[in-house]
C-alpha cells in the first residue's frame, strides 16, 4: 500500500456467522478511534448491518451470497460493485474461498490484500488426541488486529474500546418495563449441541433466579423450536421475558446493551454483549476458551468450564461440531448452583 495515509479507504471482509462478525467490532472501534480520517467499508451479510451502525467512518455493504453474489460469477459481480469505491487495500478477516476469490480480483488491479492468519496448525495442536498442546492461543480479536497492523494501522486492544449503551425505544420499553430489578440476559442456545447447556438445567437456573424476585430475566433465541422453549419458560416464572418475536435485531441490540449481565454459550450473544462492556458469563462444553473465541475483555473467572478430568478430550474441536461418544453430557459437570452463584457474584460487583 506504500506509505500509510489516514485518508485511505480500506475494504474489510468478514462474511461468516454472527459471532465471528461481532468479534470484529472492538477491533474496528479501535481502528476508527486511532485513525479518525481512515475510511472503512465492511462487507458482510445484510443481517449483520446493525452491529456496525454506531461506528465512526464505516460504511456497510451487504453481500447477497445466496442470490446475485453466489458462486464465482456472483463474486465477480460483487467485485465490480466494490471496485468503484476507490479501495487502496483489502483486509480479509475471513480467509476462506469466497474472500480469497475476491482478493484475487483486487490483486489483479494492484490492490494490496492482507489475510488473517487463523492459526490453523496451533488449533489442530489444541484439539489433537495425542500430544495435545493445551495453551491459550491468540484471540480472534488479536488476529483481526494483526491484519490492520500489517496494513500500516496498528492498534492497542488493551484500551478496551467498547460501544456506548443504547437508548431504549418505545417498543423495547414495552417488554422491559421500568423497574429497579437487575437485568439478566440468558442465551441458552448454540449452533451445535456439544456447546449447549441442558435446557432442563437452564430452566432450574432460571427458576432459582426468578424466585429471588431481584432480577428480570430476558431469554434470547432464534429458531422456531427455540422460540417455543423460551415462551414456555417465560410463561412459567415471574419476571422472565421471552425476547424472540417481540423485537427486531436492532431492538435486541438496544436491550443487550442495557443488560447488567449476559449468560451465554460459546455463541454470538456473548460477543454482542461484550461489545457494549456488559459482563458476560460463558458456559463451555466441548469447545474451550483457549482457542481464542471468548468474548472481548471478559475475565477468565467468568468462564464456566466442563470438567476436563472426566472428559480429557475437551476441546474436541474448535467450533464444537465434533462430539465423541460419551461426550454429549460434558456440560452436566457444570452445576446449576455454580451458574447461579457466578451470576450473583458478578451482579454483586455492580
Amino acid at each position: 500500500m506504500g506509505k500509510r495515509n489516514e485518508h485511505n479507504h480500506l475494504l474489510v471482509i468478514r462474511l461468516s456467522a454472527l459471532g465471528d462478525v461481532a468479534m470484529t467490532i472492538p477491533v474496528l472501534l479501535a481502528v476508527t478511534k486511532k485513525y479518525p480520517k481512515l475510511k472503512l467499508t465492511v462487507v458482510s451479510k445484510k443481517f449483520h448491518g446493525p452491529i456496525f451502525e454506531d461506528l465512526h467512518n464505516i460504511d456497510f455493504f451487504a453481500a447477497e451470497l445466496t442470490t446475485k453474489h453466489r458462486g464465482f460469477f456472483g463474486l465477480f459481480r460483487l467485485y465490480k460493485e466494490l471496485k468503484h469505491l476507490k479501495i487502496v487495500a483489502l483486509a480479509d478477516l475471513h480467509n476462506v474461498l469466497r474472500s480469497k476469490v475476491l482478493g484475487v480480483f483486487f490483486r489483479l488491479r494492484a490492490t494490496r490484500v492482507v489475510q488473517i492468519d487463523k492459526g490453523r496448525s496451533e488449533k489442530r495442536a489444541l484439539t489433537r488426541i495425542r500430544n495435545r498442546n493445551l495453551v491459550p492461543l491468540k484471540t480472534t480479536h488479536e488476529r483481526y488486529a494483526e491484519v490492520f497492523g500489517r496494513l500500516g494501522f496498528p492498534v492497542d486492544l488493551t484500551k478496551n474500546d467498547i460501544l456506548k449503551k443504547q437508548i431504549l425505544t418505545e417498543n423495547v420499553l414495552r417488554i422491559t418495563g421500568n423497574d429497579a430489578l437487575k437485568w439478566i440476559g440468558i442465551a441458552p442456545f448454540a449452533a451445535h449441541t456439544g456447546k449447549m447447556y441442558g435446557l432442563e438445567k437452564m430452566e432450574t437456573v432460571i427458576s432459582k433466579l426468578s424466585n429471588t424476585s431481584q432480577y428480570k430475566i430476558f431469554l434470547f433465541g432464534g429458531g422456531q423450536q427455540e422460540k417455543a422453549w423460551v415462551e414456555a419458560v417465560a410463561g412459567s416464572f415471574d419476571h422472565v421475558v421471552a425476547v424472540p418475536g417481540k423485537l427486531n435485531f436492532v431492538e435486541e441490540l438496544q436491550l443487550i446493551s442495557n443488560l447488567d449481565v449476559m449468560v451465554s454459550m460459546d455463541s454470538a450473544n456473548g460477543h454482542l454483549a461484550a461489545n457494549y462492556g456488559v459482563p458476560v458469563i460463558t458456559l463451555w462444553g466441548v469447545t474451550h476458551p483457549y482457542a481464542g473465541f471468548y468474548p472481548y475483555n471478559q475475565p477468565s473467572e467468568n468462564w464456566l468450564l466442563s470438567n476436563r478430568d472426566k472428559f480429557p478430550l475437551i476441546p474436541t474441536s474448535i467450533y464444537g461440531n465434533k462430539t465423541p461418544t460419551g461426550y454429549d453430557t460434558v456440560m452436566d459437570t457444570i452445576t446449576e448452583h455454580n451458574v447461579v452463584a457466578k451470576i450473583e457474584q458478578v451482579l454483586s460487583r455492580l
